[in-house]
C-alpha cells in the first residue's frame, strides 16, 4: 500500500500519484488533449477510468465526456497511456517515463506511422500548418533554407485528413484503429448536432445537405467513439471497431484489452491470423535449414 494516495484536479489537468517507500508513481491527463472517446476507460482492465457526459446549459454547444480515473482501482500500468489515440495520458515512475506492461513485453504499442515525403513539392508552412485538424504538423527552416516539416507523432490519431488536404504523396499516415461508424439518420432528434460538436477531426463528421442530418466520412474517422457518448439517443451511433495496428506481442493482457475494444469475434480473428502467420514462419525456417543441408 502506499504511504500516500493523492489525486488533484484542475481546468487543465488531472493527476493521480502513489508515494511509496522507494517508488512514486505518477498518471498525468492533459484535458487539452483529451477528447472524452472510450477507448481509455474500456481498455482499462481494473474498470478505473469511467467517461460521463457533462452537463449544459440550454443553447449551449454540446461539451466533450470528462475522464474520471479511481485511485483506489488505478495501478498505473500504462495500458491507458499505450491505447490513448490522442496522447493524452502519460505515467512516469520517479519522474521518469516508464511503462511496465511495456517493459515486461506483456502489452504491444500502438503503431503510429507517420512519413514526410522529402521530395515532394515545397509547400507554404500555412499549407502544412493548415492540413492537420490538431496541429500537430509544423515547419521550420533548416540549413541553406531547407523546409523541415516536423510531425508530434506522439498525439497523432491517424485521421489521415492531411493527407487528402495536401498533395498526393506529401505525406503518409497509418490509421491507428480500422472499423465501421453509422450514424442512423431515422434516430437522429431534429435539429441535434452534438456529435458534430465534439469530433475532434474536422471533416470526419458533416452535415448532409439533403436532410441535415449527421453523417460519417469514414476516410477520416479514428473509431474513437467521442461522438457516441454524447449523442442524447441511445443507438443513433453504432461503432464497431474491428482492427488495431499495434507492435506484435503474445499477451493473455492484450487479447482481453482487445475484446473490450473490439468484440470477441474480431478478437478470435487476429488471433487466428497470428497463428497462421506463425505457421507460415515455422515452415519457412524448417525449409531454409532443408536447403541449408542439402547444400
Amino acid at each position: 500500500m502506499p504511504l500516500k494516495a493523492l489525486k488533484k484536479e484542475t481546468t487543465e489537468r488531472l493527476s493521480l500519484e502513489w508515494v511509496l517507500h522507494v517508488k512514486n508513481y505518477k498518471l498525468d491527463l492533459d484535458k487539452s488533449r483529451c477528447v472524452g472517446c472510450q477507448v481509455c476507460s474500456q481498455a482499462c482492465p481494473k474498470e478505473a477510468i469511467q467517461t460521463r457526459k457533462q452537463p449544459r446549459n440550454a443553447g449551449e454547444k454540446a461539451k466533450k465526456a470528462g475522464i474520471d480515473v479511481d485511485l483506489s482501482k488505478c495501478n498505473f500500468c500504462g495500458i491507458c497511456e499505450i491505447l490513448c489515440p490522442y496522447g493524452a495520458i502519460r505515467i512516469s515512475v520517479d519522474g521518469q517515463h516508464i511503462l511496465s506492461v511495456v517493459e515486461k513485453e506483456s502489452f504491444p504499442q500502438l503503431i503510429r506511422d507517420i512519413e514526410v515525403n522529402p521530395t515532394a513539392p515545397l509547400l507554404s508552412s500555412d499549407k502544412w500548418g493548415d492540413s492537420c485538424p490538431l496541429d500537430l504538423i509544423h515547419v521550420s527552416t533548416g540549413a541553406n533554407e531547407a523546409q523541415m516539416i516536423s510531425v508530434q507523432k506522439e498525439y497523432c490519431p491517424g485521421c489521415r485528413v492531411c493527407e487528402a488536404k495536401l498533395p498526393q504523396g506529401a505525406i503518409h499516415v497509418s490509421r491507428l484503429f480500422y472499423g465501421k461508424l453509422n450514424v442512423d439518420a431515422k434516430k437522429c432528434p431534429e435539429g441535434c448536432k452534438d456529435c458534430l460538436e465534439v469530433c475532434p477531426i474536422e471533416g470526419a463528421l458533416l452535415v448532409s445537405a439533403d436532410d441535415s442530418k449527421v453523417h460519417v466520412d469514414e476516410r477520416f474517422c479514428v473509431y474513437c467513439g467521442a461522438c457516441k457518448i454524447v449523442c442524447p439517443v441511445e443507438d443513433a451511433i453504432n461503432l464497431r471497431r474491428t482492427k488495431v495496428n499495434h507492435t506484435a506481442v503474445r499477451s493473455g493482457a492484450w487479447n482481453k484489452a482487445l475484446e473490450r475494444l473490439t468484440s470477441p469475434v474480431e478478437m478470435t480473428k487476429e488471433l487466428k491470423s497470428k497463428g497462421s502467420s506463425r505457421a507460415r514462419e515455422s515452415v519457412k525456417m524448417r525449409m531454409g535449414m532443408g536447403e541449408k543441408k542439402n547444400a
